[in-house]
């Protein structure tokens, strides 16, 4: 199955493991380059070895030194260093890594945008700034959020209004029936775009302690 495009790593300890032996005159002849890790540097793998890893120990964790341990977890070790060493040497980057593992969690976290599960349309709460406060706590209670957006005549996002702000309201003893909304509610409010990553969105809402986040456009606009 070895074929002249590749590169083969070998392991093995001693760098005497018979099976591994018999094949070296085999990639001789196709010029294969042989990457040896063994723990024997003067051994005929190392020796046949276009390159040779040292992974040796001084002594093993088995008490009577035999049963091969330390030497198991060192040479672990230093394949993961290649493996790394070689995602960077071919500027491998997250995108990649998920593409190739899509249906874990790292590729969910890795792959899944926030225009792929937010609320839309109707969902979105949202009133206009001239409205009252009462209004606007009609709209937080028939959506269900927590919070609603304030936009202008065109759609924009002026702010918002979330359940911290009317307790604070409350305690300041605002009359609900007659307050604009525009007058008590937060400018600005966090918001992320469609196609941000929903990670970087769970990091922003833990980063600034807020359960909702608008959706924005460029232009501000609720999407």
């Amino acid at each position: 199955m070895i074929t002249r495009q590749d590169v083969v790593l070998a392991i093995s300890y001693s760098g005497e493991t018979s099976e591994i032996v018999t094949i070296l005159p085999l990639l001789k002849r196709l010029g294969v380059p042989l990457i040896a890790m063994t723990g024997k540097p003067a051994s005929t793998l190392a020796q046949q070895a276009s390159v040779h890893i040292d992974v040796s120990v001084a002594l093993e964790a088995c008490p009577m030194n035999l049963a091969p341990t330390s030497s198991t977890t060192v040479t672990l070790a230093m394949g993961d260093a290649l493996a790394i060493a070689l995602l960077e040497s071919r500027g491998f980057t997250e995108a990649d890594f998920a593409l190739t593992h899509p249906g874990g969690s790292l590729g969910r976290r890795l792959l899944l945008k926030v225009g792929e599960i937010m609320n839309t349309g109707e969902r979105i709460p949202r009133v206009g700034s001239e409205v009252t406060l009462s209004a606007a706590l009609l709209e937080m209670s028939r959506k269900g959020l927590g919070i609603t957006a304030i936009v202008d005549d065109d759609d924009h996002a002026i702010g918002v209004f979330t359940d911290g702000d009317l307790r604070r309201v409350l305690d300041s003893g605002v009359d609900i029936h007659h307050t604009p909304i525009e007058q008590v509610m937060t400018r600005g409010g966090r918001s992320v775009g469609a196609d941000q990553l929903a990670a970087e969105a769970v990091n922003l809402m833990e980063r600034h302690k807020v359960t909702v986040l608008l959706v924005l456009d460029a232009d501000q606009r609720i999407q």
